[in-house]
């Protein structure tokens, strides 16, 4: 087995532009809070923008322009050399602290990450025992000597990566493969980008995958922990808008725990960013909030297609401006959902579910009829006692998807 690397040199490069990045971000709020107080308004009074003045000005401004300066610096010193040091690892799989780390990291920044080019942003890819697949037909051929006419891939969610997936010596996917023969895939992402975003890109992805795969598809099915079932919503969108082939392939989904019409805390941390920012002392703080990513604040309502946030401030929309979107047609969905209650119409399935999501946003019920979701009885299952976590090696889940997705 190859060696696995705990710190890779793009590591040390990213998380050098993200010191930079950040040192920039706390100089704007330090300075921020200090013209507020300078100026010593009402308690409730109105909230100073701009920059300070004089010598107090001209220190704040040295703060950036030195800042900057090291990080340029250090971009172009660094940069090249660590590129090349890089690229020599690539034979050597990653290690799985490593992993779980970037994930969490991509979770919380990951659009920042992304529009500013750092070497810690996850690119979308399919992996297999943690390596990304070449979509080529002659790799694809090689990596998958005995390759299946039916297809699973697995999308994990906010924070996640696809290492997880292998919890407590359990993989849905590789029990999958030798119970209901199989072949899974691991998508591997940046969750803190957009849904949609993502939800396109995966959608080109499947299509790039359909065309190279070594043998006819028969089937396709999709497996999605919390978020992952979000981007297998919009991927289907997608597909549907381009007319791509892979979506008459897709015969079924399973959701786990998944935030259909978002999740409670991401709804309470919007709240919590406007209460601090009613007064002028503590609305600078605000903007610690404003560093969680897009694909966080997608949660707070469920956000599955572009027009669900464009042209809107995701720090400032309240409202649930989602267009409504049916589950895909023809396509049998299936949807589990867990608490931490221990029997039906405990106030736990209301208001916690399974810590993260709620049992009615995992089953897509909402008060709108706009925006239910229609999963058929016999394709809904909920687990009492089991969190957010234990979907991906509850033996009862398991048992339950396994007899959903058998052939026929």
């Amino acid at each position: 087995m190859p060696a696995q690397t705990p710190i890779r040199p793009a590591d040390l490069h990213g998380a050098q532009r993200l010191a930079i990045d950040a040192t920039l971000r706390v100089t704007d709020l330090v300075e921020a809070m200090h013209l507020n107080i300078a100026r010593a308004p009402w308690i409730f009074g109105e909230t100073a923008l701009g920059r300070t003045r004089g010598i107090t000005g001209l220190v704040y401004g040295s703060i950036r322009t030195i800042t900057a300066g090291v990080g340029s610096t250090l971009d172009a010193v660094l940069g090249p050399a660590l590129q090349l040091l890089e690229a020599q690892l690539e034979s050597g799989t990653s290690h799985p602290g490593r992993e779980a780390v970037l994930a969490a990291v991509n979770g919380v920044l990951g659009d920042h990450l992304a529009d500013s080019g750092n070497p810690l942003a996850i690119p979308m890819r399919l992996r297999h025992r943690g390596r990304a697949l070449a979509l080529e037909r002659e790799s694809l051929g090689h990596a998958f000597p005995q390759a299946s006419g039916r297809l699973l891939v697995l999308v994990h969610g906010l924070c996640m990566n696809d290492l997880q997936w292998r919890r407590k010596g359990h993989d849905h996917g590789a029990a999958l493969a030798r119970d209901a023969g199989y072949q899974p895939l691991y998508l591997h992402y940046n969750s803190g980008r957009h849904v949609s975003t993502n939800g396109e890109e995966f959608s080109a992805l499947l299509e790039t995958l359909l065309e190279h795969w070594p043998v006819p598809v028969q089937e396709l099915a999709i497996l999605g922990h919390s978020m992952g079932g979000l981007l297998a919503r919009s991927a289907c969108r997608h597909a549907e808008l381009a007319q791509l082939q892979w979506r008459s392939r897709l015969r079924r989904i399973a959701f786990l725990g998944t935030p259909h019409h978002g999740a409670p805390l991401e709804r309470h941390g919007h709240g919590l960013q406007r209460l601090v920012g009613i007064s002028p002392y503590t609305a600078p703080l605000a903007r610690l909030g404003m560093i969680r990513s897009a694909g966080i604040t997608d949660l707070r309502h469920g956000n599955v297609q572009d027009q669900d946030w464009q042209e809107l401030d995701r720090f400032g929309q309240h409202h649930d401006a989602r267009q409504p979107l049916p589950l895909p047609q023809g396509v049998a969905c299936h949807a589990v959902a867990a608490t931490n209650g221990r029997r039906a119409g405990d106030l736990t399935d209301t208001w916690i579910g399974d810590g993260l999501v709620p049992v009615v946003s995992a089953l897509g019920r909402h008060a709108d009829p706009r925006h239910c979701l229609d999963f058929d009885a016999a394709r809904q299952s909920l687990h009492y006692e089991t969190n957010h976590w234990d979907l991906l090696d509850s033996t009862a889940v398991y048992e339950r998807i396994a007899g959903w997705l058998q052939p026929g």
